[in-house]
């Protein structure tokens, strides 16, 4: 129960009003207004000891009270004449208030329903911040022995106020450091850590979950330092127990990287000494360990995507210087030198742009042909047949392919049987089982002006001829039957 002070005198409020009163009072949190059955029997015994029809105990506000435990018969509402409270922390002396009649006493004027009061404050903390008070509806006398009952009881109730502030304040405590293990063990699950403390002394090891997953440990079972370091690839050891000497001896941080031998995962260990005794000896060490493996693996495949680049930006460049030397050499007109250079060069471009984009793992040959042949549009679709599955190219078959791809498509387009609209390619592969897989491509045309067989060859005929010089075992053959070009391509696929 709650009651509202009227006003009081300035010297009574200054009194209620101190704030470090208010502070202990506030960490009572008595602003629930709730009774405590816990305080019943102090008020019991206090309303037997004085044989008055009610005894009560109160915290007392700034500008109110809290009634938190009651017995006896509250006959007109004495417990609501809650003044008395408030000059018992302000008028009384250090022990108790006693007012044997209310009716006579000015300051309780207008206060009729009490004619009898003895109030005892409540210290909690070492302030005044409630009261433990009799009352009667009219004067009485008394007793000393029954006042020094009522000041042992008030003593007895700040003590009590007192345990429950502290359990209180454990709680919070406990249910504060259980909000904080939780955010600290979710912290580590999302960023996969795993922590450890290693007690050197008796070599137990309290882990996380996550660091028994990175050592294939079971779930349950005891840690020693030893399953640990045991656990560590035997060619990463000398370097872990290098590091961890150093950190025992020079006091610095236990930094390591090595890989779990039951796993083959890479981690990163790092750690500090927080204990040592008396003469130095390392005692408590914590850390934590981090999986590193896929940021190794990354940093290898940089590692060997920039060396495939390194090596492909050479041959290219190699290729290149040698287009340029060749077409030069048959096109010494600056205008067709451009010409035959730029779709040359267009065509190692569109195919390194392809590869790029796969990493350099390679291309499928019907993308390929799509690139090189189907891309053009200097023809018809009606004029092109394409026979065959598609086959994954590793990237030297598909700059060689592709490049006499090209030059066929050029040729045809040019002077062979794309050149009129009845023309007409038959481009098929097929695959083969001879030791190795091996790709038989045939390039056949058909329907376009009659072909002779040139006396010498041009640049166009040795590029096709030479440009899968790069793949080992790998056959270009041409021929110029009257009909149209045939081209016949062999090539081994790696295993």
């Amino acid at each position: 129960m709650t009651s509202s002070f009227r006003q009081l005198p300035e010297a009574v409020e200054k009194v209620l009003g101190d704030p470090d009163r208010l502070a202990v009072l506030a960490e009572l949190a008595p602003a629930d207004g709730d009774a405590d059955p816990d305080f019943d029997r102090l008020t019991r015994l206090a309303a037997a000891a004085f044989d008055v029809p009610i005894a009560f105990i109160s915290l007392v506000g700034k500008n109110r009270q809290w009634l938190k435990s009651s017995a006896g018969e509250d006959r007109d509402g004495i417990a609501a004449e809650i003044v008395f409270g408030a000059h018992a922390l302000a008028d009384g002396d250090p022990d108790v208030l006693v007012v044997p009649d209310a009716h006579a006493d000015q300051r309780f004027k207008g206060h009729e329903a009490v004619g009898f009061y003895a109030g005892v404050p409540v210290v909690v903390h070492g302030q005044r911040v409630g009261v433990l008070a009799v009352a009667a509806p009219e004067p009485r006398t008394a007793q000393p022995a029954a006042i020094q009952q009522l000041v042992d009881l008030a003593a007895m109730a700040g003590s009590l106020f007192s345990l429950k502030d502290e359990a209180r304040v454990r709680a919070r405590t406990a249910a504060a450091l259980i909000r904080e293990e939780w955010r600290h063990a979710l912290t580590l699950e999302a960023g996969k850590v795993g922590s450890w403390v290693w007690d050197l002394r008796s070599d137990e090891i309290v882990a996380n979950d996550i660091l028994r997953r990175m050592y294939d440990l079971p779930a349950d079972d005891s840690i020693t330092g030893s399953d640990i370091l045991g656990g560590i690839h035997p060619d990463d050891r000398e370097e872990v127990d290098a590091a961890l000497r150093s950190a025992f001896d020079e006091g610095v941080d236990y930094v390591s990287e090595y890989r779990v031998g039951a796993t083959g995962r890479w981690l990163l260990a790092r750690g500090r000494v927080y204990q040592r005794d008396g003469e130095g000896k390392p005692l408590i060490m914590m850390g934590v360990n981090l999986d590193l493996t896929e940021t190794r693996e990354a940093a290898e495949q940089t590692q060997l995507l920039l060396r495939e680049l390194n090596h492909r930006v050479k041959n290219t460049l190699a290729m290149i210087q040698s287009l340029a030397r060749q077409t030069m050499r048959r096109n010494p007109d600056p205008e067709s030198f451009i010409e035959a250079f730029s779709g040359r060069l267009r065509t190692l471009s569109d195919s390194h742009a392809l590869l790029s984009d796969r990493d350099w793992s390679g291309i499928g040959l019907a993308e390929l042909v799509a690139l090189q042949v189907q891309a053009s549009n200097d023809f018809g679709p009606q004029q092109l047949e394409l026979l065959g599955e598609d086959v994954f190219l590793p990237p030297d078959h598909a700059l060689g392919l592709g490049l006499v791809l090209h030059e066929l498509t050029s040729n045809a387009t040019r002077f062979g049987a794309l050149s009129v609209p009845d023309g007409h390619v038959s481009l098929s592969w097929s695959q083969r089982r001879d030791g190795d897989v091996w790709i038989d491509l045939v390039w056949m045309e058909s329907g376009g002006p009659l072909v002779k067989e040139p006396r010498e060859f041009g640049l166009g005929s040795r590029l096709i001829e030479r440009s899968l010089a790069k793949v080992l075992g790998s056959s270009v053959e041409l021929n110029f039957p009257p009909g149209g070009v045939e081209a016949r391509i062999s090539f081994p696929l790696p295993a």
